[in-house]
């Protein structure tokens, strides 16, 4: 060989082709855990969406009588099943009421809950 010569040997461009092949098999690999996070990441948030609209009902039944939290809607309930996500609701008593909502939806592995807490002051 010369030095004239130019280009690659075979084992250069053998290696590279390692090199290379490695990187995509490792983005082909994160790619698809980032998928399955979005997914996950979505059905969190309608979950966490029904828990707060749930809370917000009852705050609004709470609200909506001239003496506080004296409405028939302002009760514990549940379980109700609305696309997939479970969800049971506690009021607790007192004057200063506990309001605890707990969802439960499927995942891959299983199934996941949250539970979403206010305190609602009534007379």
């Amino acid at each position: 060989m010369t030095q004239n010569d130019r280009g690659f040997t075979l084992v250069e461009v053998l290696v590279a082709v390692m090199v290379l092949s490695v990187g995509i098999t490792a983005l082909v690999g994160s790619s698809a855990l980032v998928t399955r996070m979005v997914g996950r990441g979505a059905t969190e948030t309608r979950a966490a969406e029904v828990a707060q609209q749930r809370l917000d009902n009852l705050r609004l039944a709470a609200y909506s009588t001239t003496t506080r939290c004296t409405s028939g809607n302002f009760a514990s309930g549940g379980p109700v099943t609305v696309n997939g996500i479970r969800e049971r609701w506690i009021v607790g008593a007192g004057s200063v009421r506990q309001v605890t909502d707990t969802v439960t939806h499927r995942t891959a592995r299983g199934t996941h809950t949250d539970v979403l807490t206010t305190f609602i002051k009534c007379p």
